[in-house]
């Protein structure tokens, strides 16, 4: 597109998307990588909460969790899922929708391994979603699980990470008057170029 330009500028979505986290990270006050991702559950009902998106990579975005997790299980029963990023100093905003696979390999682990010891025993004492008598009984939990663990525990099974594979991602950005930018990127296949179209704000 002649006028897609400036911020907007380059043939690649996902290096787009990583220069705007970029500059985010140098003005959002708290996670610049907060994602809102939406899942549906069987019914076809909408869920959406916040996550932390954790890699850009070449062709995904790729985010960690409990597998037990509701959202973990919509994402594995629908095999889609979309996510906004949304950054108010940058007025600014990006928008994905894609199929998702499950990172479950040396990704994961090295993820894993980085958090901090309690964030990994948590993950181990906390079955995502499910009804909790008490926080206490929750800290019991992560008590009794330390010294079985110790201080290099391995990754749960049933944690790791998600990788959406994006069919559409789109660009906005706040203009005067609201006359907004928007940029929508649009494959159908990963073999088919990226179609790219600006849209009425």
């Amino acid at each position: 597109m002649s006028d897609r330009a400036g911020i907007f500028a380059g043939d690649d979505p996902f290096e787009i998307a990583r220069r705007w986290l970029t500059e985010a990270e140098a003005s959002e006050p708290n996670d610049p990588n907060a994602i809102a991702l939406s899942t549906v559950d069987v019914d076809g009902m909408p869920n959406v909460r916040m996550v932390l998106l954790k890699d850009i990579e070449d062709d995904a975005f790729v985010f960690y969790t409990n597998y037990n997790s509701r959202k973990g299980e919509e994402i594995q029963s629908a095999g889609k899922a979309a996510f906004v990023l949304h950054w108010k100093s940058l007025r600014r905003q990006i928008r994905v929708r894609g199929t998702v696979t499950r990172e479950e390999g040396e990704k994961a682990d090295a993820y894993y391994a980085s958090r901090s010891l309690k964030s990994r025993l948590g993950a181990w004492a906390s079955q995502q979603s499910q009804p909790l008598a008490s926080r206490t009984e929750l800290m019991a939990e992560v008590a009794k699980l330390t010294p079985k663990l110790g201080t290099n525990p391995p990754r749960p099974e049933f944690w790791g990470g998600f990788r959406i594979h994006p069919t559409e991602i789109e660009f906005w950005a706040d203009g005067a008057f609201r006359l907004h930018d928007r940029f929508r990127w649009e494959k159908v296949s990963e073999k088919e170029d990226w179609k790219i179209n600006r849209l009425h704000p």
